[in-house]
């Protein structure tokens, strides 16, 4: 194997990403009432969600630490790629650079790149196989870096949540109200600005505001036939099929993939909630 992708369980991994040995993630932890929730293969998202219902604790996540990323790191390949959830709302992407630091301490050739995805979930997902792509093209290291940091620069990543409260009590809304409206069902269309959490708008009820959030994609996105539409959705796959739809009907993507969020995605989209990266 001459290169490796990691990623941050923030990020989720397709059922082919899954099998492909040159993908790996590192896991974060979840926290919920006092009880810890690694955010790996065993995560169990039904019993997630029930544990969260049940607490009246807001959970809380913490990054891989930099022994977590080194002992990623420790491989054969002589390319590494890392991506992390944005460093505006996690400290992953810094544990992954102290870890490539110390790494190449002992390691002087090994190639390691870590990209700030200035996004999350599928976010995430897109870049790694944006990666894949540049490698599979037969790009050198400095070619996928430059590429891939393009790419990151020109992405866009799109949410409607049922409710804003974890991100508020995590700290991740700088700047941003959460709604407080929510006996008039008001719910805002959020996006990311160089990995910061904005609102973009908000609309009265789910249906609505998922319809606002497709005016924005078609409006914002720039030759989608050339892109790939990643949808993540936290235990709604109805919705996350309206929204392909409703995009299908005003545009061609080169390709279309809809997951189900991990544990990370899960705690901040909480049920029902559904994120767009194209």
């Amino acid at each position: 194997m001459d290169y490796k992708i990691i990623v941050d369980s923030c990020g989720e991994f397709t059922e082919q990403m899954k099998q492909n040995p040159c993908f790996e993630s590192v896991a974060l932890t979840l926290e919920v009432g006092g009880v810890s929730v690694v955010d790996d293969q065993t995560f169990d998202q039904a019993a997630f969600l029930r544990m969260v219902r049940e607490c009246p604790d807001c959970p809380k996540s913490s990054c891989p630490s930099p022994d977590a990323y080194v002992q990623s790191y420790t491989s054969e390949a002589k390319r590494i790629y890392v991506v992390t959830l944005s460093a505006e709302l996690s400290g992953s992407y810094n544990s992954a650079v102290l870890a490539k630091n110390l790494y190449l301490e002992e390691h002087q050739g090994q190639q390691i790149h870590v990209f700030n995805s200035c996004s999350a979930s599928v976010g995430e997902t897109n870049i790694a196989l944006k990666i894949q792509e540049c490698e599979e093209q037969g790009m050198d290291f400095e070619q996928v870096v430059r590429t891939v940091e393009d790419y990151i620069e020109h992405k866009r990543t799109y949410f409607v949540l049922e409710t804003l409260e974890t991100l508020r009590k995590n700290g991740r809304l700088t700047g941003i109200k959460a709604v407080v409206a929510s006996v008039l069902n008001i719910k805002p269309v959020m996006g990311a600005d160089r990995g910061t959490i904005i609102q973009l708008d908000q609309a009265r009820g789910m249906n609505k505001a998922l319809a606002k959030m497709a005016d924005y994609i078609i409006r914002e996105v720039k030759e989608p036939e050339k892109k790939r539409l990643a949808i993540s959705h936290c235990n709604c796959p109805e919705r996350a099929k309206q929204i392909r739809e409703d995009l299908l009907k005003r545009a061609k993507f080169r390709d279309i993939i809809i997951l189900n969020t991990a544990g990370v995605s899960t705690m901040y989209a909480n049920d029902g909630g559904v994120i767009v990266s194209v």
